[in-house]
């Protein structure tokens, strides 16, 4: 841990200039000195060791990245992982079909042979951490050129990856934090051989849908269940039918005791994005331009898809994970737009910006930071035509399988035509399990639409300069529409016999990929003037962030999320009555409230009879509360964002009391500034989660395998 002494040095400077509680994303290797004292008055029962340790055991050890995008832990001896329902929801929808339909069904295996495994998903537990960032900025000089810097720093990050790797033994990231004032290494370990054991139906696990997503009061069981194998020996292994289930280090004990408000809350996970040091400039392009395009072009692709998925059950199976995918964002975005505005977010960074600049003038300071602002200004400034613009094609891109196909089956197309013919057999079942897989997963009359209706959108309203095809939007979807019918990738049979030999296809030609190849050259071209005006620009912001620190004007602490291991810290809190919500307090909702909001046949407040009937029985098991009723959700304080979905919820004695799900639309600007009376984080009670696996699902033995505090 050769860094700790320096980076302790840094942060004396604000140790005593603690914010609340509840408000920061923590490094776990710093928690002894920076945060374990106002955790225990909270009531933290853990030592700092006990949590984080690169000697022994820890906590640390049953909390993994699920499948890079959400956080999962391990709550048995038999490598059992419980996350959340909508991070499994990409593997479960793959493993479903019209006739084994799990997503709306639900899925509980009631042994190890009966676990299925998706193709594609892994586990990532989190080694160890150590700062480098003395090592890698000893690299570069005050004189290089962004560009030299930059390259000077990734040549030093490949060096130390490799060092820390032990032979390809683990996974090691180098990660910038105060946009580029620090850094430090991230060793992991990755199994891919992860297999789903259990989920609750969609009414269950999606409960609420659309409508109830970022509000409170919640009601949804938003969980599901996977298994960790490994060889013999315990390491990974890709998947085979001889591996067995992982013994962790470490397993959470489930504690199904309650909670109740002013209880300590813990959460360790791998918050995805923040921007809590982002410019006031920087918010203003977002809320007036980014995140508009984002809004609108994502509402045009969802539509398109729906039309689509309310009449046909392959189609609404293959399209579930990216219309649910679009949808959380649309919400999210349009959330963000209305927080920053209510709250003037931009208003507030800018007078504090004020503040930076007056000090930056300085004579001491002059020359450091002294244009700092005024430069990131004249960056975003030059840049908002162009984030609206980039935001309508890039969720085109993202939406529309057709307007992408270059990088993705075209590539495989285009390097399988380039392969030396000799060498193409051993390649051409790949090459036609790619073509199945693309076309099954996708509907014709659907891409067809997502591409058509987002082209429009984006031709009529991105307000800035358009790839040469798209020049004039009539005539353009006229000739989108003969494009179609022209290009290979209209036809997998005849994709087939090319791949086959039996019929001839200049990939490099074909209008789709040279189209969709257009699209991506455009999105990524950049003048040589803006190119500049970009690398002034990552250089005064990390300017800012430095003097903003330095000057002790900033009230943000610590370093912005970006997907590494962060812990964060609480309390069960309530959010100001609400008259809808059936709890006593409104911190926490219960199984009669869920009651309360069916619907029947409705697709997103439907649900299962069987439920039904155990709440009217009051037939909860173990599970119910003191006070007789069955607990579903309930709120803390902590300080999370997209990326700890599925994170474990501890109580003071590092017990799993519940997992982290959502956040509340009241404070949705919260990746860009922590609301303390509003910012809550909405998690499912375990009780709900056993309660679901037990009694509604009949799938006791699941329970049985953990270890439970009663």
């Amino acid at each position: 841990m050769h860094g700790i002494k320096h980076y302790l040095l840094v942060f004396t400077l604000f140790v005593g200039l603690f914010v609340r509680a509840d408000e920061g994303m923590w490094f776990l290797m710093f928690i002894d000195r920076l945060n374990h004292r106002d955790m225990e008055k909270l009531g933290l029962q853990l030592t700092a060791e006990e949590i984080y340790s690169i000697n022994h055991s820890s906590l640390k050890d049953a909390v993994v990245q699920f499948n890079g995008g959400c956080t999962a832990e391990l709550i048995s001896s038999q490598g059992l992982v419980l996350t959340n329902h909508h991070c499994g929801y990409d593997a479960i929808a793959e493993l479903s079909t019209p006739e084994n339909d799990h997503l709306t069904n639900g899925f509980w295996a009631m042994n190890h042979s009966e676990e299925l495994k998706p193709k594609s998903l892994f586990v990532r537990f989190f080694v160890r951490m150590d700062d480098v960032s003395k090592r890698i900025l000893s690299k570069v000089t005050k004189d290089m050129t962004e560009e030299q810097r930059d390259k000077a720093i990734k040549a030093e990050i490949a060096v130390i990856e490799q060092e820390q790797s032990e032979g390809g033994k683990y996974v090691v990231n180098v990660r910038s934090f105060f946009q580029g004032n620090e850094f430090y290494y991230f060793v992991y370990q990755d199994y891919k051989d992860v297999r789903l054991v259990g989920t609750p139906p969609n009414s269950i696990g999606k409960f609420g849908g659309d409508t109830d997503n970022w509000e409170w009061p919640r009601h949804t069981g938003d969980f599901s269940m996977f298994r960790i194998y490994a060889d013999a020996n315990g390491n990974p292994a890709e998947y085979s039918p001889n591996n067995i289930p992982l013994t962790p280090k470490v397993h959470l004990t489930v504690n199904i005791q309650g909670v109740k408000e002013g209880d300590f809350a813990m959460i360790l996970g791998y918050p995805g994005r923040t921007n809590r040091w982002l410019p006031a400039s920087g918010i203003d392009q977002n809320v007036k331009y980014a995140y508009p395009a984002w809004v609108e072009a994502s509402k045009t692709s969802m539509d398109a898809m729906k039309r689509y998925m309310d009449g046909d059950d392959k189609i609404r199976l293959d399209y579930a994970s990216k219309y649910a995918r679009l949808a959380n964002y649309w919400k999210n975005r349009q959330g963000m737009i209305d927080a920053l505005s209510k709250f003037e977010t931009a208003k507030t960074k800018a007078a504090n910006e004020a503040k930076f600049n007056e000090w930056a003038q300085k004579r001491k300071n002059r020359k450091e930071y002294g244009t700092v602002v005024a430069t990131i200004n004249k960056y975003y400034q030059a840049t908002n035509d162009k984030s609206r613009h980039d935001n309508y094609l890039s969720i085109l891109m993202r939406s529309s399988e057709f307007a992408n196909i270059s990088r993705t089956l075209g590539a495989k197309m285009l390097e399988y035509q380039k392969t030396e013919d000799s060498k193409k057999p051993a390649l051409r079942e790949a090459m036609l399990s790619n073509i199945d897989e693309f076309y099954q997963s996708i509907s014709m009359s659907v891409e067809k639409d997502i591409l058509m209706n987002g082209l429009w959108l984006y031709m009529t309203k991105a307000n800035y300069a358009l790839p040469a095809s798209l020049q004039s939007p009539d005539a353009a979807l006229q000739n989108m529409a003969t494009l179609l019918k022209k290009s290979a990738f209209s036809d997998p049979e005849r994709l087939k016999a090319f791949v086959n030999g039996e019929a001839k296809i200049a990939v490099d030609q074909d209008p789709l990929y040279l189209f969709s190849k257009e699209l991506a050259t455009h999105l990524a071209t950049m003048s040589p003037e803006l190119m500049q005006l970009q690398m002034d620009f990552i250089a005064a912001y990390r300017k800012l962030v430095q003097g903003m620190r330095v000057s002790k004007l900033s009230p943000v602490q610590y370093p912005d999320a970006n997907s590494t291991m962060r812990l964060t810290y609480g309390t069960v809190s309530a959010l100001p009555a609400d008259k809808r919500n059936d709890a006593l307090y409104n911190y926490y909702t219960t199984l009669q409230g869920t009651i309360n909001k069916y619907k029947p046949k409705d697709e997103e407040f439907d649900l299962p009879q069987r439920l039904i009937e155990l709440n009217d029985n009051k037939d909860f098991g173990e599970y119910a509360d003191k006070g007789g009723y069955m607990p579903v959700n309930f709120l803390t304080n902590n300080d999370i964002t997209g990326g700890n979905s599925g994170s474990p919820v501890l109580n003071g004695k590092g017990e799993l009391i519940g997992l982290a799900f959502d956040g509340n639309i009241e404070a949705m600007a919260g990746d860009v500034i922590f609301d303390h009376k509003l910012q809550k984080t909405i998690n499912v009670d375990i009780r709900y989660v056993l309660f679901i696996i037990d009694k509604f699902s009949g799938a006791k033995h699941i329970v049985d395998e953990m270890t439970i505090i009663r």
